[in-house]
């Protein structure tokens, strides 16, 4: 059985403070995006051992023990023993490190085809709870619609918006950041008030400029200037708002869907993709 797990962007991701938790509470929206990886799972009957992981791709910069795919599996077969051995393989696209999401899309895909493959009847509360316990943007991965989040970013809400008219330009400039060393970087002093962003995205999509930020940029920006240099092109470009996504790197820019923005240059290692 195989799924082709898709990425998010951020639209925004306002940081409201640190928790007792030493997690930090944000408010952000999360947007589905054409940019796919693949999973497969099959069953392996002559097997010695729980799962054997193969993949392909872009390189996985962890050991198969600490994949979220195997986690995944581990964390559903000690609750429902009857999953049997598997196969399992994972075609890496979606760039790591890149504030995509594409670990915790992976994930998510594996605990839904594990359900369906094996009829395991979890319903969706509860799959969002098992996700929960993979990382913090698992559980958007099963709703996997636009929806504003807080908390974590687990508590979810689905949101009426649609980017379709528009052109969305992705740039990850093969740099890889550390999510934990971007956290470090924030300023308490200037964390974002709570409930300002859901206002803001109500607003017209060329209003968005001028007022819906990511509180990531400022600390990833000085780290890495050439990530802000991709924001500024998108804009020199005519993007109607660029941002980057989560906490770094990737770039992205929404166009009207008469902008050229394939013609666009970026250097030959970068990744690029338009949706």
């Amino acid at each position: 059985m195989v799924s082709f797990p898709n990425a998010k962007i951020n639209i925004g991701l306002n940081i409201i403070g640190k928790r007792d938790d030493g997690f930090h509470n944000l408010e952000t929206l999360f947007y589905p995006i054409a940019v796919k990886d693949a999973v497969e799972i099959v069953e392996n009957k002559k097997a010695s051992t729980d799962i054997v992981f193969s993949s392909t791709g872009s390189s996985v910069q962890v050991n198969d023990a600490d994949n979220l795919c195997v986690k995944a599996y581990h964390l559903l077969k000690k609750e429902y023993p009857q999953i049997p051995p598997i196969k399992m393989h994972l075609h890496k696209n979606i760039p790591m490190g890149a504030g995509m999401g594409g670990g915790s899309a992976d994930a998510s895909a594996i605990l839904l085809l594990l359900n369906k493959a094996f009829e395991l009847n979890i319903s969706t509360e509860i799959l969002l709870q098992y996700a929960l316990q993979l990382g913090s943007d698992c559980p958007f991965f099963i709703i996997n619609k636009p929806c504003f989040a807080t908390g974590r970013g687990e508590n979810l809400q689905q949101v009426n918006i649609d980017l379709s008219p528009y052109k969305i330009m992705i740039v990850h400039p093969a740099i890889h950041v550390n999510t934990a060393d971007a956290f470090s970087q924030l300023n308490a002093h200037n964390f974002s008030p709570a409930g300002k962003l859901i206002e803001q995205l109500k607003l017209n999509i060329h209003q968005w400029k001028n007022m819906i930020k990511n509180d990531f940029e400022v600390p990833v920006f000085k780290m890495y200037p050439i990530i802000s240099e991709i924001k500024e092109k998108f804009y020199k470009e005519g993007a109607i708002y660029s941002a980057m996504s989560g906490s770094g790197s990737t770039v992205f820019g929404i166009f009207s869907s008469q902008t050229n923005c394939e013609n666009i240059k970026f250097p030959s290692h970068y990744f690029c993709q338009i949706v």
